[in-house]
């Protein structure tokens, strides 16, 4: 939908009070059943008298269209993937089959227990067991434990999987992780939190990882080289198998950032490059929904050499039954997550695999990869510069540059990303990877229809022809939504916004 004017049923949403400033005394929405007499007294002995409150609780009072109409006006304040685009680059924020979210949310699946004995799960159990047999077809790995919340504690499993795999060879000197400087910033802050001392890598003049640096910088001290393939400007890594050559001569082990598998789905195998260690991210390229910090799921596999390192337990098969093991793995890097992993995101995981079969994987990336390299050709050069390697198509991704525009009038990725949301539409990544001024990171994904390219390049078109012409209009913009531009640097400070509310009774009203 494209936003032209702030309409009357806009404004009642930005001027949205606090349920409890909609309060009015006796109003009811929902009442529950009565505890009275003896069963009253039974329920009250339950609690220890420090816990017992000595008022109400002290909640507004609503009418159910209240909370309904008050709750949607809210949800329609925020842009969605079910609502549009959502080009965010390196995140994949694909559009998510409701298949696999109803069969997510079956209650024989929501109403288990983690504690239950795992004879009354098997069926979880089973189909959790099938993902990783079916992620190690994937990764090309031997083994996978689905443990892993998110794709950066993947990150974390496989440098500790590192530095325990050193340990057990008594080479404790391997304290060197070789990062290249496109990397997401999770690598680094992952392989510092294992331990290691982190060594950036540059790029060369094509924007891939410089193989003359790594063998320059490799040593007795490398313990590893974490890799993202294709890369952060969506190039794959033509150099990928020298590359683990070079670390692999040296003693060290390669790691595979997953986060842009949705370019290799179903074509290229990881562990078949040379990695080692592989995270893949199930809430990107296994279409789980995400953002705002979660849900996710980041399973490791690993080649056989570590196997004995991943975390336990493992789900086992015996031919008849399922069950968690770790009677088997002393060498463990132990537990890292309590029970077994975000069960919700594994499950649809499960379902998206089963529905598209290895051939469904395949058409995935190579939809994501012509959708991607579409796009980028819809793009005015006189308004956007693509770095690296001009004539060589991109992988799922692309990165350019808004610096023809910074240079000629002034205007700023900021800008241009505000004005995109002035027209219904959702910002890409911007300023990012650092290594580009002016960055707009694009991935539209495998899911997008051609018109909704054709709509999205033209908006962004559009928004450059404005930029050379009057960019004091892309400054003032986004004037159509629930808010204008925020003061990033305060918002980004922890205690220059409160989020708290507190209630103050003033002695002339009894709602306030």
């Amino acid at each position: 939908m494209i936003m032209t004017t702030r309409n009357h049923y806009q404004q009642a949403i930005w001027n949205e009070p606090l349920l409890i400033e909609q309060s009015q005394k006796g109003r009811l929405g929902h009442s529950l059943p009565r505890i009275e007499g003896t069963e009253e007294k039974k329920a009250l002995n339950c609690i220890p008298e420090l816990m017992k409150r000595e008022n109400d609780l002290d909640l507004p009072s609503l009418s159910e269209p209240q909370v309904v109409r008050h709750f949607t006006r809210l949800s329609q304040m925020n842009f969605a993937v079910d609502l549009g685009m959502y080009p965010l680059g390196s995140c994949t924020m694909k559009y998510n089959p409701k298949i696999a979210e109803c069969l997510a949310i079956n209650p024989k699946i929501t109403r288990s227990h983690p504690n239950q004995s795992p004879e009354t799960v098997q069926g979880i159990l089973k189909i959790l067991y099938e993902l990783s047999k079916m992620l190690e077809e994937i990764s090309g790995a031997k083994r996978v434990s689905l443990a892993p919340a998110a794709g950066a504690q993947g990150e974390f499993v496989g440098a500790l999987i590192m530095q325990k795999r050193n340990q057990e060879r008594e080479e404790n000197d391997r304290n060197e992780m070789l990062v290249p400087d496109s990397a997401h910033g999770t690598n680094p802050a992952s392989a510092a939190n294992a331990g290691f001392n982190v060594v950036k890598i540059p790029s060369d003049t094509e924007g891939l990882v410089d193989v003359k640096a790594v063998e320059n910088i490799v040593s007795k001290h490398t313990a590893g080289m974490m890799l993202t393939v294709p890369n952060t400007y969506g190039l794959f890594e033509k150099n990928v198998e020298q590359i683990a050559g070079i670390i692999h001569d040296a003693g060290g082990l390669m790691y595979y950032d997953g986060a842009n598998m949705n370019a290799l789905l179903g074509r290229v195998r990881p562990c078949d490059l040379g990695f080692d260690i592989v995270h893949l991210n199930l809430h990107k390229t296994f279409s789980t929904p995400h953002g705002g910090g979660g849900p996710g799921a980041g399973p490791v596999a690993v080649v056989k050499e570590l196997e004995e390192f991943l975390p336990i337990p493992l789900i086992e098969h015996d031919g008849e039954r399922y069950f968690f093991d770790e009677s088997n793995m002393p060498k463990s890097i132990g537990k890292i997550k309590d029970f077994y992993g975000n069960i919700g995101v594994l499950f649809r995981a499960y379902v998206y695999i089963m529905m598209l079969g290895e051939e469904g994987l395949r058409q995935v990336s190579g939809q994501a990869v012509l959708a991607a390299n579409y796009l980028l050709q819809k793009l005015s050069k006189k308004s956007y510069d693509l770095p690296y390697n001009q004539g060589l198509p991109r992988k799922h991704e692309f990165v350019v540059s808004a610096k023809p525009l910074r240079d000629k009038v002034g205007t700023r990725a900021t800008d241009l990303a505000k004005s995109l949301l002035d027209d219904g539409l959702h910002a890409p990544t911007i300023y990012f990877p650092l290594t580009i001024q002016e960055a707009m990171m694009i991935e539209p994904t495998e899911t997008e229809a051609v018109e909704n390219l054709n709509t999205y390049a033209g908006a962004l078109n559009r928004i450059g022809e404005i930029a050379l012409s009057n960019p004091n209009e892309l400054r003032a913009r986004p004037k159509f939504t629930t808010v204008g531009r925020l003061n990033e640097v305060q918002a980004s400070h922890p205690r220059s916004i409160s989020l708290n509310w507190r209630k103050i009774r003033i002695a002339s009203t009894s709602n306030t």
